[in-house]
């Protein structure tokens, strides 16, 4: 009996895109390499529970409006927030951006010093 021809697969590398001419290897960014942002470690002090907030970044919910419901601690702090929509997202401090309450929808409250 007559032994088969033996096929092996195509070299995975067959199909790997060329690399662009003249960058050295530092210069080339992996596009699967998660970039660190190194002010994430950084805690942010202003942000209360019960702030009115914009969500940043690019992930889930970016640029939707919420409230603070819990501050979370550890290496990069974090925030609980709850959107408009009622969803309930964890967000970097980084990617939180506060938003000031409107003079016209806060009460009416004296002015700091002003005498009655």
């Amino acid at each position: 009996m007559r032994k088969r021809k033996v096929t092996y697969p195509v070299a995975r590398t067959a199909t790997r895109q060329p690399r662009a001419p003249g960058l050295t290897p530092e210069q080339r960014a992996r596009a699967t390499v998660a970039e660190i942002h190194p002010t994430a470690l950084i805690g942010r002090k202003d942000l209360v529970v019960g702030d009115r907030v914009r969500i940043g970044g690019s992930g889930l919910y970016a640029g939707d409006f919420g409230t603070i419901e819990s501050l979370v601690g550890g290496l990069i702090p974090a925030a609980v927030v709850r959107t408009e929509a009622g969803k309930t997202r964890r967000v970097r401090g980084v990617d939180i951006e506060r938003i000031l309450p409107d003079r016209a929808s806060a009460p009416n409250r004296p002015a700091e010093g002003a005498d009655l």
